[in-house]
């Protein structure tokens, strides 16, 4: 009896096909934590920057500004670089770059310097999910790729609730300038990683012919690279795009005024606002793992892949709407469970909706549709950066806010379905054939 004969019932198969795929997946996440922990620093670091710098509400908000506008660019220069190179170039070049801006934040003296290093950091991010989205399309078959990508988008919420745990303790010992340094530090371990393990499915040797059968089992996709032009022809960009436009913004909201919410609202500061943000985003991080098993499961009981993803968006969507109430609890834990409820919802609907580029679109147009979108949502971020700084420096009050953010999830989810109604497999021309 051979092997496949004798192994237990879906268990053998798994042994079989092999799971290499997964470490693959375990390198995006932890890149992710390093961005976010690279990115969201900042926000925990607002109250006593402004403090030290004396900077304006304003002022901030314009350093939040310019950062997003130079992630906007970057994410769609870097979508088109990573399915011309591949990921694992594309994704080195991106770390490397913010890695340097990251760090370049300790030598910043005011709002100016601040403002450059962000730049650079946020040239480099653009390339993140671009990379980790194409490696994603490269490494798992449609029907495990919103689990690997909410497993991924789990990095982002482990970042952030690393963040008030590290940097906290860092600036009071050894100061802020001192943080940037020792936590950019810590990112040259997983580039030295990357470069190491990462290549593509067909080339790594620790990937089975069982294994390989499995990630390339979706139907055979066209050969070739799409053109700007038939890819803005083409509606589900403009699904993709919309949706990002509209519920980025809210989650950039969240990772950049939370620490100040709390400390105006709640009169929490650096020593104290660090369990409160722990427990928001441990329960995100639920809400992106689980967001995509649910997708998953619906696709294994023989729901169709739009009907998957969508009903998942749409609980997330409902999901979102109590943070309308937060501002107004005087109740810190209260507050804590409708903020937390409302980022966990965001990121179930998130991780459902990275997959869309995936699903929709053939991979070597995947970095650059998602380069679209995250280009689309980093100048919704910019309006959102603008709109909250003007509402605080008038009312200090985030009602309006919390109230502006709750509706953007059903609006994104309804031009989803205007422009991509059926969740068919978009077919725009191919100009010429790339690398896989």
């Amino acid at each position: 009896m051979d092997q496949a004969q004798s192994a237990a019932p879906g268990q053998g198969a798994l042994t079989l096909k092999g799971r290499y795929r997964w470490t693959i997946c375990g390198l995006l996440f932890a890149a992710m934590v390093f961005n976010y922990i690279d990115r969201q620093m900042i926000g925990v670091l607002k109250p006593t920057l402004q403090k030290d710098l004396g900077w304006s509400e304003a002022a901030y908000a314009d350093i939040v500004f310019w950062f997003q506008a130079a992630y906007a660019l970057s994410y769609l220069s870097f979508g088109r670089l990573i399915d011309a190179v591949g990921a694992k170039v594309g994704y080195a070049c991106a770390f490397a770059v913010w890695t340097a801006g990251h760090m370049g934040h300790a030598l910043a003296r005011g709002v100016l310097g601040f403002t450059l290093a962000r730049v650079v950091l946020g040239v480099g991010e653009g390339g993140s999910f671009p990379a980790g989205l194409r490696a994603v399309a490269d490494w798992f078959p449609k029907r495990e790729r919103a689990f690997a990508i909410g497993v991924l988008n789990a990095g982002t919420n482990i970042g952030a609730i690393a963040t008030p745990l590290i940097v906290p303790a860092l600036t009071l010992a050894f100061g802020w300038r001192t943080a940037f340094i020792a936590t950019g530090l810590l990112s040259v371990f997983w580039l030295a990683a990357w470069l190491v393990v990462y290549r593509s499915p067909e080339q790594h040797p620790k990937v089975s012919p069982a294994e390989l059968a499995h990630i390339r089992s979706d139907p055979e996709e066209p050969a070739g690279k799409p053109s700007w032009t038939a890819l803005a022809r083409t509606p589900e960009t403009w699904a993709y795009a919309i949706a990002k436009f509209l519920i980025d913004p809210v989650w950039w909201m969240f990772l950049f005024w939370l620490p100040d919410f709390l400390a105006k609202r709640h009169h929490l500061d650096l020593k104290s606002f660090g369990p409160p943000l722990i427990v928001i985003y441990v329960v995100s991080d639920f809400g992106s793992v689980a967001g995509g098993w649910a997708s998953s499961q619906l696709m294994r009981r023989g729901w169709s892949v739009g009907a998957a993803r969508k009903t998942a968006m749409l609980a997330a969507a409902l999901a979102i709407l109590p943070i309308v109430f937060a501002a107004n609890v005087s109740q810190l834990w209260l507050a804590v469970a409708l903020v937390a409820l409302a980022t966990a919802a965001h990121q179930w609907f998130s991780c459902n909706l990275y997959a869309f580029p995936a699903d929709v679109f053939p991979r070597q147009a995947v970095a650059t549709v998602s380069g679209v979108g995250g280009a689309a949502g980093a100048v919704g971020g910019m309006i959102m950066s603008q709109v909250v700084g003007a509402i605080l420096s008038k009312m200090s009050d985030y009602t309006p806010i919390f109230v502006g953010s709750a509706g953007m999830y059903l609006i994104a989810l309804l031009a989803i379905q205007v422009l991509s109604p059926a969740y068919a497999p978009a077919r725009p021309p191919v100009v010429s054939a790339g690398p896989r």
